[in-house]
């Protein structure tokens, strides 16, 4: 391989004949990225350059479009997937290669840094620049043991960086609008070489409330002491148009559904505002709901964890607390 470009590649995925939600996020991290060490964005996405979800696709400029097109690509294979990529890799040289981290890039992005003999860091929730940061390589964060520990990662090898992005861990909306140009690459495949056959999308466990896409989450904890006095908070996510989400214990004992559950093994959440009502703010929680744009805590507990991580915090008694605030939106909303 020639010497790597400065520049960082992103590779978005297709979801519902959108781009999903987790690529605009792992677009904001390459932004990240790519501001704190001088380096370009391209993007890529298998598709024909007809498509107008091209349209759709926004950033800062400078950068490049790359709608990538051909037949056998109309339906997903690894193998297929992982050669395309690899050839656009090889042309674009970037230093960094940037994926949302989802069911479809766990099966063949390990399999494609192989190929450059590295190796992927997946599942980054940071990412950390240093002084002389145009020379001196990024620290990648990742979680352990359901967040209760955060790893630091260096990129050591001399090819690509290949890193996926876990989905919350960066703000959508941070990818700005700029210019782009659109440019078409056709991948040399060969169907002999494509050893998977497609099959049916994987598809996670149906749910009925998809937390990930509300503006507005109001969220209650065991502060609520029993079910019967959900509909407080309930109230509250009506008056400001918001979703009722809930920590794992509420879920756990059947007062909302599990679809409702934000944390480690719920959903994972980056709304405008979150409200965390009653949620003392265990990590296994706090890995859920860390890359909300404004996080509002009311508790109690002064010492309570979640204020830690709050941009705005009352102490005080919930059941005091929450009716009087549901009382002054509905008065503000006349």
């Amino acid at each position: 391989m020639s010497e790597l470009t400065s520049g960082v590649l992103v590779f978005l995925e297709i979801k519902n004949r959108e781009i999903s939600r987790i690529s605009w996020e792992a677009m904001a991290a390459a932004h990240t990225l790519a501001e704190g060490h001088g380096l370009s964005v391209d993007v890529a996405l298998v598709s024909s350059p007809g498509n107008p979800i091209f349209e759709t696709i926004h950033g800062k400029a400078p950068r490049t479009v790359y709608a990538i097109d051909h037949p056998l690509l109309h339906e997903y294979t690894a193998d297929g997937f992982a050669a395309a990529y690899a050839q656009l890799i090889e042309q674009v040289n970037p230093s960094y290669v940037v994926f949302p981290h989802t069911y479809q890039v766990r099966d063949f992005a390990p399999c494609l840094a192989t190929r450059f003999k590295q190796v992927l860091i997946s599942d980054v929730t940071g990412i950390e620049t240093h002084a002389g940061a145009e020379t001196a390589p990024p620290t990648f964060i990742r979680q352990l043991l359901q967040g209760k520990l955060n790893a630091h990662y260096r990129h050591r090898g001399t090819g690509p960086c290949f890193l996926s992005i876990q989905a919350g861990a960066f703000r959508a909306d941070a990818a700005e609008a700029g210019a782009t140009t659109l440019a078409t690459f056709e991948p040399r495949l060969d169907a002999a070489k494509i050893r998977t056959k497609p099959g049916e999308p994987f598809r996670a466990s149906a749910q009925t409330v998809d937390l990930g896409s509300a503006s507005i989450l109001v969220s209650v904890g065991r502060g609520i002491k029993e079910e019967a006095n959900l509909p407080i908070v309930q109230e509250l996510a009506t008056a400001l148009g918001a979703e009722l989400a809930a920590s794992r214990p509420i879920c756990d004992s059947g007062w909302l559904p599990m679809e409702r559950q934000v944390g480690s093994s719920g959903q994972t959440v980056a709304p405008k505002v979150y409200l965390a009502i009653g949620i003392s703010g265990a990590i296994q929680h706090l890995v859920g709901m860390k890359g909300s744009q404004c996080i509002v805590a009311i508790n109690k507990d002064e010492n309570a964890p979640i204020f830690e991580v709050a941009d705005y915090g009352i102490v005080g008694d919930l059941f005091d607390v929450v009716p009087a605030l549901t009382a002054a939106v509905l008065k503000a909303k006349g």
